[in-house]
């Protein structure tokens, strides 16, 4: 079950890897702890931390987004820095050399979103251009290739990308007034888009044009459309997908009749949502006790938690 960390109050954003955690503050200072072995906590040391550690003496952090083994996050206005494990290129800076603490991505200024994914990193830039860069062999960059890239490449040439995702082996984002792209692994049906081959380029799920969210892990995906309603599709062995089954689904699927969700996020194998009242409600995998119900059996249902 749920247990809070510290007696701070003013937390606004976090972001869990897969041993590490990250959290900006509301004066814009970065925090992280958990596992270090990569450097992925960015303090310039390699140890773990128990406890949350301040990363450097900047204030101006916007945003935080913790991968696999690495961490990149927006400061001032709009300037990337990545950290940590960098053997597939996922930091962007050119090398495949790890960090232990915060490095400059390129010169820019005006990326609005980054998304950190296994070993592939995506942003965002002021003007709607997607950048994708690391490891590509199932095409999660989306760049028509299965080549790793250690700088950002742009994807395509559209301008009119609003929100991306990077799961583990894939990666999908929304653009125009709310179409719904994936690309990249496809072996559990995560794309969406009625098979199992990969996809290297970017592919439109569906028809509709009202998705306003989107979260991708590593076999299965999950969106918000319309009044809030929520879909998800893919692999669904340890009901992670929340439809009252454990069998995968290939389009995607609707999750109960309510609408009303307001965010959706997930780990590896269990899935997490708000509703707009503030109500939290988790299914999929709980063997940690992940879905915080204070229990460790799955659930392939939306259960709420107490917090």
């Amino acid at each position: 079950a749920p247990v809070r960390m510290g007696s701070v109050n003013d937390w606004k954003i976090v972001s869990t890897g897969y041993f590490h955690t990250c959290n900006l503050k509301g004066d814009g200072e970065l925090w992280c702890w958990g596992h270090n072995y990569f450097g992925q906590l960015g303090d310039g040391a390699n140890e773990n931390k128990n406890t949350p550690v301040r990363i450097g003496g900047a204030s101006d952090w916007t945003l935080v987004e913790a991968g696999e083994h690495h961490t990149c996050g927006l400061k001032g206005d709009g300037e990337l820095w990545c950290w940590g494990s960098n053997q597939y290129g996922q930091l962007g800076d050119g090398t495949n050399e790890g960090r232990n603490a915060p490095v400059r991505i390129g010169s820019d200024s005006g990326w609005s979103m980054v998304s950190a994914g296994y070993l592939h990193t995506c942003g965002l830039k002021d003007e709607g251009e997607l950048w994708c860069w690391g490891d590509n062999d199932n095409g999660q960059l989306g760049d028509g290739t299965s080549q790793q890239k250690n700088a950002p490449v742009r994807i395509g040439s559209a301008s009119d990308w609003s929100m991306i995702t990077a799961g583990t082996y894939h990666t999908c984002g929304l653009k125009g007034a709310g179409e719904l792209w994936c690309w990249g692994r496809n072996l559990e049906n995560q794309l969406g888009d009625g098979t199992n081959a990969p996809q290297y380029s970017p592919v439109r799920i569906g028809g509709a044009t009202d998705w306003s969210m989107i979260a991708a892990s590593i076999t299965h995906t999950c969106g918000l459309e319309g009044d809030g309603e929520l879909w998800c599709w893919g692999g669904n062995v340890y009901g992670q997908l929340g439809d009252g089954t454990n069998e995968g689904k290939n389009v995607p699927a609707r999750i109960g009749s309510a609408s009303g969700w307001s965010m959706v996020a997930m780990g590896y194998f269990h899935t997490c949502g708000l509703k707009r009242g503030g109500e939290l409600w988790c299914w999929g995998g709980n063997d940690n006790g992940q879905v915080g119900d204070g229990t460790n059996e799955d659930k392939n249902v939306p259960v709420r938690v107490e917090w």
